[in-house]
């Protein structure tokens, strides 16, 4: 069942894990807050279940919470390779949360 749909504008940005490179866009503060304030249903880590959408890729993933209050979401490579995007660019995308 789909939740409350918010879209924005990130950056993305590395994350060194492992040997692997980790690509994340950071939601903005708002979007975050208003996410975490609404009911959903519980997942490890804290993480909430979205269906994110970049351009005309759309997938069922998990954004994470971080320290300062945003949540971030990881862009997979095949859907960096598939809309062109990478590293420094700004993007416009969307999260849907699951209820």
């Amino acid at each position: 069942m789909a939740g409350i749909r918010h879209e924005f504008e990130s950056t993305l940005f590395p994350w060194a894990a492992r040997r692997e490179l980790w690509v994340f866009a950071r939601l903005p503060l708002e979007v975050s807050e208003e996410i975490h304030d609404a009911p959903h249903p519980p997942a490890g880590f804290n993480s909430v279940k979205v269906v994110a959408t970049l351009r005309s890729s759309r997938w069922n993933t998990s954004i994470f919470p971080e320290s300062d209050g945003t949540y971030v979401l990881a862009i997979k490579k095949a859907i960096r390779t598939r809309e062109g995007v990478g590293v420094g660019d700004t993007v416009r995308m969307a999260v849907e949360t699951v209820l």
